[in-house]
């Protein structure tokens, strides 16, 4: 019964890769060329800003916290960091588009596994954090999406390889609840990893796309983004 929650948690969490491409599918072929087409789309990029830094602060350092000392949390979490900081670099230079749809993954991929690996400790951490994962994904996916099809992607197959990569929560998952259900200092460790990753690439990536000029409510969205978090936090 526990590992038929589980999946069922990291599935929903997941589908919102494919969600978030067909939404970007529609969006691209079915509204106008307007200004507040633009500002939209930088609203959405900033909603999944904020969702990604309330995962962060709410549920992963948290947790982490509480089971490391202060100098393994320091070093797992500047580790994570330098680490996407590289990948992120290597990503831009030799992959062009798809660098968003990769960096997608790095932040879903280790969650994923948190989030298998922390369901038969809190079942409502695990929930939470299953929440947070489908949020951040949809505005990820959405960008990704539109990236991909603009630089010569064909739409059925983009939505083919989204479709590929919402079972990768699944997997992630799985790996989590098998292996590290037992080791919560290894998981601990990796929330502060990921931690860490999904920071830089917030202040590298995510905040200066969203940017807009003389608009206002676009950085709106990265505080709903936040608020989403804070909501889950308490009902859950």
């Amino acid at each position: 019964m526990a590992l038929t929650q589980m999946l069922l948690l990291a599935g929903l969490a997941g589908v919102t890769v494919f969600i978030g491409g067909v939404l970007a599918w529609f969006f691209n072929h079915h509204i106008e060329e307007t200004p507040i087409k633009y500002e939209i789309t930088h609203t959405v990029t900033a909603f999944g800003g904020g969702v990604l830094f309330s995962a962060v602060a709410l549920v992963l350092i948290p947790k982490g916290m509480e089971q490391l000392s202060l100098w393994s949390l320091a070093i797992s979490f500047l580790l994570g960091a330098v680490l996407f900081a590289w990948l992120d670099q290597m990503l831009s230079t030799r992959v062009g588009k798809l660098a968003n749809l990769l960096a997608m993954l790095l932040d879903f991929i280790p969650e994923s596994i948190v989030l298998g690996a922390v369901f038969t400790m809190s079942k409502s951490t695990a929930t939470l954090l299953a929440l947070f994962i489908g949020l951040q994904n949809l505005p990820e996916a959405f960008n990704s999406f539109r990236d991909m099809v603009t630089s010569g992607f064909k739409v059925k197959r983009t939505l083919f390889m989204f479709a590929a990569i919402s079972c990768f929560g699944v997997l992630g998952a799985l790996l989590g609840f098998f292996v590290l259900s037992d080791l919560p200092d290894i998981t601990a460790h990796l929330m502060v990893f990921a931690s860490g990753g999904i920071l830089y690439l917030i202040f590298q990536d995510i905040a200066p796309q969203s940017k807009m000029e003389n608009v206002w409510f676009v950085p709106l969205g990265a505080t709903s983004g936040f608020l989403v978090g804070i909501i889950g936090e308490m009902l859950i």
